[in-house]
């Protein structure tokens, strides 16, 4: 069975739910998975049908005690999850709200890589012109692959833009092979 159906229409009711706090929800969504994903072994548990419904709800109730200003719709989104036997498809839920989230505020995620780790005021200026391309608020997430030589890979969307001195050698190579 296929996570991504029931992880939009959870998504989509928390969205509507959530209403102009998109921004704040997206966040605890973002950290709360990130905690399952550090906590294998919590979220195993939550997520096993072979546990009682009010054994997971407990703790469930202590993540969310332990998680401060936790926004409402998320702690009921937790509780109902469990209650629908769905808790594991929280990771699949996030990934469609922050798409939802990210669409309604007129953003889009990328990624740069570079051979090197990037200064501030060079992701500021990499951000500057992937808006300039993409004419929208870009989220970037930055790594480091030496592998690349020199220059930088951006992927914004589904777009990539290829700057990398290892592309332009294979280019070149290419080039004088056919030649």
């Amino acid at each position: 069975m296929s996570n991504v159906p029931v992880a939009r229409r959870y998504a989509r009711a928390l969205l509507d739910a959530a209403g102009p706090d998109a921004d704040k929800v997206l966040e605890q969504l973002e950290n709360i998975t990130a905690y399952f994903d550090a906590q294998q072994e919590i979220f195993a548990t939550i997520s096993s049908p072979a546990l009682a419904r009010t054994q997971r709800l407990s703790l469930i109730e202590a993540v969310i005690a332990n998680a401060p200003g936790i926004q409402p719709v998320v702690a009921n989104l937790m509780r109902l999850l469990n209650d629908r036997n769905r808790f594991g498809s929280l990771p699949f839920i996030t990934r469609q709200f922050r798409d939802m989230v990210d669409s309604r505020m007129g953003r889009v995620r990328g990624s740069v890589t570079s051979a090197a780790k990037l200064g501030d005021t060079q992701v500021a200026a990499l951000k500057k012109q992937l808006e300039a391309l993409t004419q929208r608020s870009v989220v970037l997430e930055t790594k480091v692959d030496p592998a690349l030589i020199g220059g930088v890979v951006a992927q914004v969307g589904s777009h990539m833009y290829d700057g990398s001195l290892r592309s332009q050698l294979a280019e070149l190579g290419r080039t004088l092979i056919n030649r």
